[in-house]
């Protein structure tokens, strides 16, 4: 699970791996964009997000509150079925949400 995610996050541009808090974190720059946790025993993949996202995909399952971040992060449960598009498609939006114009504008040309 941890190298589909790191897959997936190190073929953005200026993309970075780092241990933080005890578990994987993937940054745009210098700014966290997504982490694998595992929470309470079970695995998870948290996603920076906008607020108006982060409500939306509470009301889903297996989504969840990410028990940090002030609201900006949303987590889903990973020891169910995981739907990679989708979290491939929350994964670029994550990214778009922290990382720089110019990161932008590589990850578009």
């Amino acid at each position: 699970m941890v190298r589909k995610l790191r897959s997936i996050c190190l073929n953005l541009p200026e993309t970075t791996e780092r241990s933080s808090w005890g578990h994987p974190t993937f940054r745009a720059g210098t700014r966290t964009f997504a982490a694998f946790e595992i929470i309470g025993g079970r695995p998870s993949i948290a996603f920076r997000l906008p607020l108006a996202d982060v409500a939306r995909l509470l009301k889903r399952k297996p989504f969840f509150a990410t028990p940090y971040g002030r609201n900006m992060w949303v987590s889903v449960w990973t020891d169910t079925v995981v739907d990679w598009q989708f979290v491939a498609d929350l994964i670029g939006k994550s990214y778009r949400t922290v990382a720089l114009k110019r990161m932008i504008k590589s990850l578009d040309g």
